[in-house]
């Protein structure tokens, strides 16, 4: 375990985003510029989306419709105890519970891509399905933890929010749009297709990944002056809530025929929280929600924990299930 974890945080993209965490703790002004920002993280969704849609071409139809239907429940099942968590145990309003159990039912494609990357760099093959997986887990989760809120909120007149204009968000946003679209892409392309964007999209995948992972470190490490304010539970929670669902999605992903790494990468979606779709969701249906615990959760506590901790542990317990 020790070995593979060492493994992970020895690749450049991992190290890039220690870096960026060491550059904002020193108060560095390093920052990549928001337009270049905002290209990298088009061309990752996209290209995630592309290369699953031509592996998806290729693919048995059969191969997929029981991980496919497997990470769907995935979707509806984990925002339902992670609200009752935090409700109950956590003793948090209806619309903070909601709104975590939206982040942490919904993945985070940049955890995704991470776990990718590192299987390659262990030689652990994986499904050339697995994006298409990432779509069919982005938005249930965020439809159900968005209905629990308008059903708990409707005995409060004005607190319910606008639950079709919030879905609209998430359906017509950038990251479904990206994924879903390229996705098709690829699909209808298939390899012999995307040959020719192939040094773009595939060849040059990992620099942009590792420059991508650099940013996140430096926003990342900006949150950890919310973790006081966020307290014991909320940290506590980030910590736990990744390994409990990362285990049932490794579970889940054996029981569904995956492989040793298909199995890891459908623990790394389950144990994943967004900071993309399911944000752009909240800050609309639950504008009475807290960001500074939904995002300090998500990207402050759970994201660091899965980069660095999360991804060997359940590729070590994939491995072992699959003997």
């Amino acid at each position: 375990m020790l070995e593979v974890a060492g493994s992970n945080l020895a690749t450049p993209a991992i190290l890039a985003f220690l870096l960026g965490v060491a550059a904002s703790l020193l108060k560095s002004d390093l920052r990549l510029p928001e337009p270049i920002y905002q290209t990298i993280s088009i061309y990752l969704l996209f290209a995630i989306g592309l290369k699953g849609g031509a592996a998806l071409a290729d693919a048995d139809a059969g191969d997929v419709v029981i991980p496919a239907l497997v990470t769907l429940a995935l979707g509806l099942v984990i925002p339902l105890w992670v609200y009752a968590a935090t409700r109950f145990a956590g003793r948090m309003s209806i619309a903070d519970s909601a709104a975590l159990a939206a982040h942490y039912g919904s993945t985070s494609v940049v955890t995704f891509t991470a776990a990718l990357t590192f299987l390659q760099s262990v030689d652990e093959p994986v499904e050339g399905f697995l994006p298409t997986l990432v779509a069919i887990m982005e938005v249930p989760a965020i439809v159900v933890a968005l209905v629990i809120a308008r059903l708990q909120l409707a005995r409060t007149a004005g607190q319910s929010g606008d639950l079709m204009e919030a879905l609209h968000e998430v359906l017509v946003g950038r990251s479904i749009i990206l994924l879903a679209g390229g996705l098709l892409v690829g699909l209808l392309a298939g390899s012999d297709g995307i040959a020719p964007v192939e040094p773009f999209f595939v060849d040059a995948f990992q620099g942009i990944l590792t420059l991508f992972l650099l940013e996140m470190g430096i926003v990342t490490a900006r949150r950890f002056g919310d973790l006081r304010a966020a307290g014991p539970f909320l940290i506590g929670f980030g910590l736990l809530a990744p390994v409990l669902n990362g285990a049932v999605g490794v579970i889940a992903g054996d029981l569904a025929g995956l492989s040793a790494g298909g199995a890891a990468m459908l623990g790394v979606l389950a144990a994943s929280a967004s900071y993309i779709a399911a944000p752009a969701a909240v800050r609309i249906a639950l504008p009475e929600a807290n960001p500074s615990l939904y995002l300090t959760a998500s990207l402050a506590v759970t994201f660091p924990f899965n980069l660095t901790v999360g991804i060997p542990l359940y590729y070590e317990l994939a491995g072992r299930m699959a003997g």
